[in-house]
């Protein structure tokens, strides 16, 4: 861009271009100054720089207002297409720092359709619509990784958190229950001892919540003074759960994941079992999202 027109942009004030687009849409001095909120003299002095500032006369002055000269109109049109997009590029940035519009990513330890987080999710895009949720499900290192290098803004997860750079808080907690394959002898009752587990294969997966059922299993099978007898998989949870129902073993879930159903499996309370699965959200204190504040006040209602 050569230097004169650049001089020209410099001396030029956005004040100045949005009077002119006032001007030319009433074409009248006085009632400009109204609409802006501004004197006559003021919205004429502005008028008068611009007209020097770009050595163009862009209104005609007339007894009962102006007109547009040709190259007031031209001016006129591209300032106004202007100020649009600056009025939009504007709205839109303030809408992201209220966070009232923006992206949320959010780690999850297990597929999830019903209980506290569902309902929180389901909240969340009621209050804030134009926040985009992206959801990325993994095992508790990976995912805990991930919002500590800032890719997830946050993340929930089964347990106790051990992670100093980031903060946690528990939400929820629900009961354990166990899953057993429809044709097992404990099928039958309502409510089942950890006694009546212990000599049971357990199935666990080795993403999701798996590390913490495993050690969940191994110290409730320890305390009957019994050894612990549990394979682990490397499957996702549909087919972990496939296995249970082909009578390849039982294994342990919260009571929101009761609520899906899935054939070929019960679902019973361990009836002698102390603690309930407590679950945490995680978070960076380093990430400035706007979004995920509001997602962790709503959590916390």
């Amino acid at each position: 861009m050569p230097s004169e027109h650049l001089n020209v942009i410099r001396n030029i004030s956005l004040i100045s271009l949005r009077h002119a687009v006032i001007v030319a849409e009433v074409l009248n001095f006085r009632q400009a100054a109204t609409v802006l909120g501004t004197t006559q003299s003021s919205v004429s002095a502005r008028i008068k720089g611009l007209e020097d500032a770009l050595g163009v006369m862009l209104f005609e002055r007339r007894h009962r207002g102006v007109r547009l000269t040709n190259a007031g109109r031209c001016f006129v049109a591209e300032v106004s297409t202007g100020i649009a997009k600056i009025d939009h590029a504007v709205r839109t940035v303030g809408a992201l720092m209220d966070g009232a519009e923006g992206h949320l990513s959010i780690g999850l330890y297990s597929p999830i359709s019903t209980g506290f987080l569902a309902d929180l999710r389901r909240k969340f895009r009621t209050n804030y619509p134009m926040i985009r949720q992206s959801v990325l499900e993994g095992n508790e290192s990976e995912i805990i990784a991930l919002v500590r290098e800032g890719t997830l803004g946050m993340a929930f997860i089964l347990g106790a958190v051990n992670s100093p750079d980031c903060h946690s808080r528990e939400l929820w907690s629900e009961p354990v229950m166990v899953v057993l394959p429809t044709d097992h002898p404990l099928a039958e009752q309502e409510i089942i001892t950890w006694i009546e587990l212990a000599d049971e294969t357990f199935l666990v997966r080795h993403g999701g919540a798996g590390p913490k059922i495993f050690e969940h299993v191994v110290r409730r099978i320890s305390e009957r003074k019994r050894s612990s007898r549990i394979h682990r998989c490397n499957v996702a949870r549909d087919t972990l759960m496939a296995m249970v129902a082909a009578g390849e073993g039982i294994t342990l879930v919260s009571k929101a994941a009761t609520y899906i159903p899935f054939p070929g499996v019960v679902f019973r309370t361990i009836v002698d079992e102390p603690e309930e699965a407590h679950f945490n959200v995680i978070w960076s204190p380093h990430n400035r999202n706007p979004a995920l504040l509001h997602m962790l006040n709503l959590a916390t209602k």
